[in-house]
């Protein structure tokens, strides 16, 4: 039997009086830290919140998210994150589907929740400073004399149920459990050169409600006795000053952090030459965005991946075992990973990647990722069809459909090509967008880039970038295109090209395609 929070509790015998939270405000000891979390565990058991109930968090990267993520499964509880972006249509569905019975919030957020508050099973909504409204309770009220005891909680019992970030369609509820989220913090920690350690501080710029700043930010250090210093928004340019200021050791971002911290004007002025560890995930960091990084600081970014359904690292470039650009990296210990074909067929690795074009032919070698791990869920909250859906059951093992095309070498590094579903088939053959993406990247004028399919008569679907371009950028459509025809297959490049201010991305750097694909 293990809470998860039971790793944090450790933490703090070992470390009372070193910092564990850090804001420009304030400082939280780990002794304040959990004189806090044991305070908002009582604070629900006095209202009859306990055992597998809900507790939606509804909070940028504040303490208090803290608080309030371990205060619950102290309690017993699930923790559900909801994006402090969201408003009232898209927290509806998450707390009609869950149940949540608290909400926990800021108070401009308050009015949000209360606009749906009557057609969902909330009966508290706590607020993280003071809020006018009716029935609305602070957060240092809410909280009681604890003692400091946890709920005793089975491996298999539920911990958080995030959601999906609904990018394709509408959310689904992830059951994580206690052993699922316990086994990848520590797993997380230790992609650190000798772990994470109490010598550590992190910037906190992930969004905690996503499960990459929850688990390998957030727990990862909590669970070493780091310091961890949360930004509720990002800011290149305060992000930049932190690390330099406070001489942070640790961080890990999406691709869109690196590129913005890139095309910052002053961005050679910054010293990061304390960072140890530069992580980056959700998504593929276009080659060229790593290579600037590395030639303005003295860090190297290594890549990782994951999902939401696997608590999320399944792979990681480490120091320890050497990184491979391009690659997504080796499986963690104690995760499982294989490349199939659409009838589960095992497919052979490449000798050694990454693959140029004219190595081999990538549908010849590319299959869907696969993986099998404690770190993976037990399903969808109240979808078996889904959930049978996402997984094979084959010699024993539970194996998890990732929607990712990719392929592995004989020295266990694996290559995502793209994801399946953005696959572009055009005139029969096939398109990976990121292929496209990269050499966008490459051109002097361009700041970001993303590539769709669009529907086209007579090639079935045709590629059509979206390019943002460089501040004073001289470039035309025409020249973009041709740019890529002189370097790509010509069924490659683009046929279409927008010059657009900015891509539409999720809170956690994903470009939200199918928005694009409306345009």
């Amino acid at each position: 039997m293990v809470n998860l929070t039971e790793s944090v509790a450790d933490t703090v015998s070992d470390y009372t009086d070193a910092p564990a939270i850090v804001t420009e405000a304030r400082t939280l000891t780990y002794d304040d830290l959990w004189e806090q979390v044991s305070g908002f565990a009582a604070g629900l058991e006095e209202r009859g919140i306990g055992e597998d109930d809900r507790v939606a968090v509804y909070l940028p990267n504040v303490p208090e998210f803290v608080l309030t993520f371990h205060g619950t499964l102290a309690a017993g509880g699930v923790v559900v994150p909801m994006n402090p972006q969201y408003r009232t249509r898209e927290i509806s569905h998450l707390l009609s589907d869950s149940g949540a019975k608290v909400v926990v919030t800021l108070p401009d957020l308050v009015p949000v929740v209360e606009a749906v508050r009557e057609d969902s099973d909330v009966e508290y909504v706590v607020s993280v400073g003071e809020s006018d409204a009716e029935g609305v309770t602070s957060f240092g009220d809410f909280l009681a004399e604890g003692n400091g005891e946890i709920v005793p909680r089975e491996d298999d019992d539920l911990a958080v149920q995030p959601y999906t970030s609904g990018t394709t369609g509408t959310p689904k509820g992830v059951k994580l459990t206690h052993h699922n989220l316990t086994s990848n913090a520590h797993g997380s920690a230790a992609l650190a050169p000798g772990g994470i350690d109490s010598g550590d501080s992190l910037l906190g710029v992930l969004p905690l409600f996503h499960i990459y700043g929850m688990t390998v930010c957030m727990n990862g250090t909590l669970f070493s006795g780091g310091a961890f210093y949360p930004l509720p928004t990002w800011d290149a340019q305060q992000a930049l000053s932190l690390i330099e200021d406070a001489e942070l050791t640790l961080m890990h971002g999406v691709p869109a952090m690196y590129n913005d911290i890139i095309n910052q004007p002053n961005a050679a002025d910054f010293d990061l030459s304390s960072i140890r560890l530069a992580g980056v995930g959700g998504g593929g960091i276009p080659i060229e965005v790593l290579r600037r990084f590395e030639e303005l600081y003295d860090a190297k970014i290594y890549e990782g991946y994951g999902l939401t359904e696997t608590s999320p690292v399944t792979h990681f470039n480490t120091p320890d075992k050497g990184r491979r650009v391009g690659s997504i990296g080796t499986t963690i210990d104690g995760v499982s990973a294989q490349i199939v074909d659409d009838d589960f067929e095992e497919l052979p690795p490449v000798e050694k990647g990454p693959l140029a074009e004219d190595d081999a032919e990538l549908d010849d070698v590319t299959g869907e990722i696969v993986i099998t791990g404690p770190n993976v869920m037990a399903g969808y909250a109240g979808l078996p069809d889904a959930t049978a859906a996402a997984f094979t059951e084959k010699d024993g093992e539970r194996w998890f459909h990732t929607g990712d095309i990719g392929y592995w070498d004989e020295d266990g590094f694996f290559y995502v090509v793209d994801r399946k579903k953005h696959m572009i088939n055009t005139a029969g053959y096939n398109v990976y967008p990121r292929e496209v993406e990269e050499l966008l990247f490459e051109h002097p004028a361009v700041a970001d880039a993303a590539v769709v399919g669009i529907p086209d008569e007579r090639r079935n679907e045709t590629v059509k970038a979206f390019v943002v371009l460089t501040p004073d950028a001289d470039v035309t459509e025409d020249e973009v295109q041709e740019y890529c025809l002189e370097r790509l297959a010509a069924y490659k490049h683009p046929r279409e090209v927008a010059f657009v201010d900015e891509l539409p991305r999720t809170t956690t750097g994903k470009v939200q395609k199918f928005e694009l694909q409306q345009q």
